[in-house]
């Protein structure tokens, strides 16, 4: 499965560069997350390359687990994309807003798997509560990451695929169109269209 590929690239690698986008060498981060609030996805893929590795760092120190490393600094762009108009850039750099959303998500990753684990220690002394129970609790703490699994379902293969290999996989416009078999500004649109149709999911499902 094309996501699952480009999440094992992460794992391995943590969260790879992407390519300078023209235009934003010397783009500050403050005025990036200004132009993807409006939509550009150009100006997000820039922020996320001139932020994505402190992100992953920062997730890995608190969670200390590769892979929920990775899951978790997903979610944190994903948020990043869905609540960029919120950014008040006179409360404080974007770096500093962008690695506070990383922080909070990690710090309620741990939370939940200690709160999980203390279940399933429950659990285990009390023998007459149902396994499902248990089960069906697991669930609730990981319900806004199946969240975001299933909105990404809901966008065409070409759709998924470039998000995919561009966000999580850490692949540039052009490796993606190669891997892909489809022309750059085909890419580009698809991966426009499909981040808006993800928020708009995400949003319907708060």
């Amino acid at each position: 499965m094309m996501f699952d590929q480009g999440a094992e690239a992460h794992r391995r690698q943590g969260p790879s560069r992407l390519s300078v986008v023209p235009g934003t060498e010397s783009a500050t981060a403050e005025a990036l997350l200004h132009r993807a609030a409006l939509g550009e996805d150009d100006a997000f893929a820039a922020l996320y390359d001139l932020v994505s590795a402190r992100v992953y760092g920062l997730c890995l120190r608190v969670v200390r687990d590769p892979a929920q490393a990775e899951e978790v600094a997903q979610e944190v762009f994903v948020e990043v994309w869905r609540t960029a108009t919120r950014f008040d850039e006179r409360r404080g750099s974007a770096t500093a807003w962008i690695t506070t959303i990383a922080h909070r998500r990690a710090v309620d990753r741990v939370r939940s798997a200690q709160a999980a684990g203390e279940r399933e220690r429950r659990a285990a002394a009390a023998s007459a509560v149902p396994e499902y129970d248990q089960a069906a609790e697991a669930a609730a703490g990981r319900l806004e990451h199946r969240q975001v699994r299933r909105c990404l379902k809901t966008l065409t293969e070409l759709q998924r695929q470039a998000i995919t290999l561009a966000y999580y996989g850490g692949h540039t416009y052009r490796q993606v169109a190669t891997l892909l078999e489809t022309a750059v500004p085909t890419v580009k649109s698809r991966i426009r269209d499909g981040l808006v149709k993800l928020r708009d999911c995400l949003e319907v499902a708060r």
